[in-house]
């Protein structure tokens, strides 16, 4: 049962992947699991290297936490092949809709995950500003010029994975700031997917590269501080969370856009206030409301159990 609702949690993750301004590492963070998989993600060291040169597979699943990452990983595969394609789908028509409900599952969130810090002191509370001042800080960056540099590619691969890990930042939205979105995402890997290897490989190397060393050095360092100074590490994330409402405000108007094999791509967004006189605006806040009660109604059920 417990691999189960690992499965449907990174069902949930991989979905999140999906919308602009939505992080899997912010669903890790308000599902419990997020401890969690940075230690697993760390124990892939040179312990458990030899291990597998040893082909001491039991000791080395152990090790890693092998159950809980298959089980994840397989609910994120299956949210990217089912239900990712439905959700962006629905994205592309009804963005205010999908962005209202996971405004309001993020908002509901910042409460639960809240509740994780044991004792609020100043520095906590210190934190927590922190966060969300970073976190608002980049939502009104303006977004830097294209950059082809295999230091700089490099450097975006660490950010962007670096991102992706941290609940509350998007990894495609500080590619966008950093100003290669568009190189690597919309244009990269659509040349990969073409078998256009001479023209993308030059490109996702160096950021695969990046990913990679980000994701080793990252959770070693997030886990560590979650262990050491736990309560201010989580109310620093809280901030962040809070601050990414600001990025997937569900009212806005297009600023700037690309085409791409004749479809939109919406890279920059101009925020608005709602206009109450219109229909659709209610129901925008009616998805945003189930998005609470998702949260409201998962915290009963947990709090039964």
């Amino acid at each position: 049962m417990e691999h189960f609702f690992t499965f449907l949690k990174g069902f949930a993750m991989g979905a999140a992947n999906v919308v602009p301004g939505v992080s899997g590492g912010t669903i890790a963070f308000i599902t419990g699991i997020y401890q969690r998989l940075l230690d697993a993600l760390k124990a892939f060291d040179m312990k458990a290297i030899r291990m597998l040169l040893k082909f001491d597979i039991g000791a080395f699943a152990k090790h890693v936490d092998l159950g809980f990452l298959i089980s994840l990983g397989l609910g994120v595969l299956a949210s990217i092949v089912t239900l990712a394609k439905v959700l962006k789908d629905a994205y592309e028509h009804s963005p205010v809709l999908v962005d209202a409900f996971f405004f309001g599952l993020i908002l509901a969130s910042i409460f639960s995950v809240g509740r994780m810090v044991k004792k609020w002191r100043v520095i906590e509370i210190i934190s927590l500003l922190i966060g969300t001042a970073i976190a608002v800080w980049l939502a009104f960056l303006e977004p830097a010029g294209e950059n082809r540099n295999i230091g700089y590619l490099l450097i975006c691969g660490v950010a962007g994975m670096c991102s992706m890990i941290i609940p509350g930042i998007s990894g495609s939205f500080i590619l966008l700031l950093m100003g290669n979105y568009k190189l690597i995402v919309l244009h990269a890997v659509n040349d990969l997917r073409a078998f256009k290897f001479s023209e993308s490989l030059p490109i996702l190397m160096p950021v695969g590269l990046g990913a990679v060393l980000g994701l080793i050095v990252l959770s070693r360092v997030l886990s560590w501080l979650f262990k050491k100074y736990h309560d201010t590490a989580v109310a620093l994330i809280t901030g962040f969370v809070a601050g990414s409402l600001v990025i997937i405000w569900p009212w806005k108007s297009i600023a700037e856009y690309v085409i791409v094999k004749g479809k939109m791509k919406v890279i920059a967004w101009n925020r608005e206030v709602p206009d109450f006189q219109v229909g659709t605006t209610w129901v925008a806040i009616a998805w945003l409301v189930a998005g609470i009660a998702v949260i409201a109604v998962t915290e009963k059920l947990a709090a039964k159990k």
